[in-house]
């Protein structure tokens, strides 16, 4: 079978919508693709405003909001469409939406941005929510990566996304393991605002810093390491807990910007060292992939291990995470598991998605 599908992703980083134009081939369970058109279209300023204020909006505030942010998605995706002429060519739309609230332990999470409204505006198939099964199943809704990494890139068997919050998976067997790893792009670009940067390009502010030991200290003592998978972690914890505890050191914007990534990637290394992971390549992306200073912190303290970290290309850095929503959408129409319960926690797998037809 061969599909033709839109995937997107509004990530942590809040840097805009990732939207991936993908071909799928499915044959005898082995599953293949290819990118063919993938863009990212960035917030304007309302957008980026409303989504860093959108955690103290009241109730009413908060579903016009999500009524309103899936209109936009629509629009984007409909001139994302007309762009790269598309139209008759799109089989389905899988729409992940942006992250406002995330209690797993509560049974509940969140992510804004209607599906309906895409499916009005796009006049297409739609499948969002995509974690809320697999919470209301007891799991942590987090990562739901990796079911792509599962299908798609067997030939790894580690992976890390750095983007708002650094995740990691592993694969055990015929089994993938999961969870997220420490805030990560989301810290480090409310440092590089600091500086007016939209973020710290290759990390070349980080590199001309110091690090602080006892802010590394502090920052690697945080009670979140030393709990068990699975877990997952909110933006609210690197916004709340993780940039407040760096702004308290009268240190410069350099030095805090070296001290997170070397925090980042001793967390990193700290999960290589528990699981034992020793003489594999590591699939690396995400926009943190692009911090070359990150990125070489992480190869120095990898090197006994014997793990290689891959950086693939550019399309595959920026837009893994869209293409995987996609094979999620697909999954979903076509009744299949789609989030992995050895990764979650949940009670069992699941197919995951809401389905909002665009057309009768």
């Amino acid at each position: 079978m061969v599909y033709h599908v839109i995937g997107t992703m509004s990530g942590s980083s809040m840097d805009g919508l990732d939207i991936a134009y993908c071909t799928f081939e499915e044959i005898g369970g082995k599953w293949s693709f290819q990118i063919n058109q993938a863009d990212c279209i960035p917030f304007d300023e309302n957008w980026k405003s409303t989504l860093h204020q959108i955690t103290q909006f009241n109730g009413k505030e908060l579903m016009l909001a999500h009524t309103a942010f899936g209109k936009w998605m629509g629009e984007a995706i409909q001139q994302f469409v007309e762009t790269h002429q598309l139209e008759h060519k799109v089989h389905l739309i899988a729409s992940h939406g942006h992250t406002v609230f995330h209690e797993p332990k509560l049974g509940m999470t969140f992510q804004l941005g209607d599906g309906a409204a895409i499916a009005a505006i796009t006049q297409l198939p739609v499948v969002s929510d995509l974690r809320n099964m697999d919470v209301a199943l007891g799991g942590q809704g987090a990562p739901i990566i990796p079911i792509g990494e599962k299908y798609l890139w067997s030939e790894y068997d580690c992976f890390l996304n750095i983007g708002g919050i650094s995740n990691i998976t592993i694969k055990k067997g015929n089994d993938h393991i999961a969870y997220d790893v420490c805030p990560a792009n989301r810290v480090l670009n409310l440092l590089a605002s600091e500086l007016n940067l939209t973020y710290d390009d290759g990390g070349r502010e980080a590199q001309s810093g110091n690090k602080n030991e006892q802010l590394l200290n502090q920052l690697n003592e945080l009670d979140y390491y030393k709990h068990s998978y699975p877990k997952s972690l909110s933006n609210e914890f690197g916004i709340d807990i993780v940039y407040p505890m760096i702004q308290n050191y009268p240190i410069s914007i350099q030095d805090k910007l070296n001290t997170m990534c070397e925090h980042i990637a001793i967390q990193i290394a700290n999960e290589v060292d528990a699981h034992q992971i020793k003489n594999c390549k590591m699939l690396v992306t995400g926009g943190g992939a692009l911090n070359t200073f990150l990125i070489t912190l992480l190869k120095e303290k990898l090197v006994a291990n014997d793990v290689e970290v891959i950086v693939p290309d550019m399309n595959l850095i920026q837009y893994k995470e869209a293409v995987v929503m996609a094979l999620i959408g697909i999954l979903r129409w076509r009744e299949e598991v789609n989030v992995l319960e050895s990764v979650t926690g949940a009670k069992r797998s699941s197919v995951g998605g809401a389905l909002w037809m665009g057309q009768d």
